[in-house]
């Protein structure tokens, strides 16, 4: 049901002793190319203040967790089905409305989240005209004409370092444009296909 290899078969061992196993702050649990490429832990004080106020990270088992929130190690994304709930994805979909509706707080949210966990939280109302979701594209010219592409792999780590350079400028956008632009203000290039979407062109990954 978790999607484990028969290699990891011991963390299903762990998650059943969730409760009483030892727990550190989600910004340290968490790893992968985005947060290597976002490296909570080698940011100066500033940023680090920015952090621990503004980021939420999405959790099939948790929910939503600020990177100060203290957990224990496990293994549930989610796109699983769980007996007696089903699929997480629509099982948060309830609680996490109100919790995003809270944590937004009349801020613009930055969305980089991938598809099984968008499936969490779909904005609705003011707090939809306040989100804007992040796609990552490379260009490349090929013959003479440039062909764009979707990365998956790469698509993290710029998202990461995009995160990373905005918490360490310290910017605070209070508008989708105002976001596109500080953006560009840090060298990305930035383009806006649609309301509540940016699209940053990449052409090295």
């Amino acid at each position: 049901m978790l999607g484990l290899s028969e290699g990891l078969r011991g963390e299903v061992a762990r998650n059943a002793r969730l409760r009483e196993a030892p727990a550190r702050p989600a910004g340290q649990l968490y790893t992968g190319v985005l947060y290597d490429a976002l490296g909570l832990g080698s940011l100066d004080a500033a940023a680090r203040r920015r952090a621990r106020a503004s980021l939420v990270v999405f959790s099939g088992l948790w929910g939503a967790l600020r990177v100060t929130d203290r957990v224990p190690s496990y293994r549930c994304s989610a796109g699983v089905r769980l007996p007696g709930l089903g699929a997480l994805s629509a099982y948060w979909r309830g609680p996490m409305a109100e919790a995003m509706a809270e944590a937004a707080d009349g801020q613009v949210v930055l969305d980089l989240r991938s598809s099984a966990y968008a499936a969490m939280w779909r904005p609705a109302g003011e707090v939809a005209r306040r989100t804007v979701a992040v796609r990552v594209l490379q260009s490349r010219v090929v013959d003479g004409v440039e062909k764009r592409s979707v990365v998956s792999h790469f698509n993290k780590a710029t998202k990461g370092r995009l995160l990373r350079d905005l918490l360490t400028a310290g910017a605070l956008p209070r508008t989708a444009g105002k976001l596109a632009g500080a953006l560009r203000d840090l060298g990305y290039v930035v383009e806006e296909p649609a309301p509540g979407g940016l699209d940053v062109v990449v052409t090295e990954l």
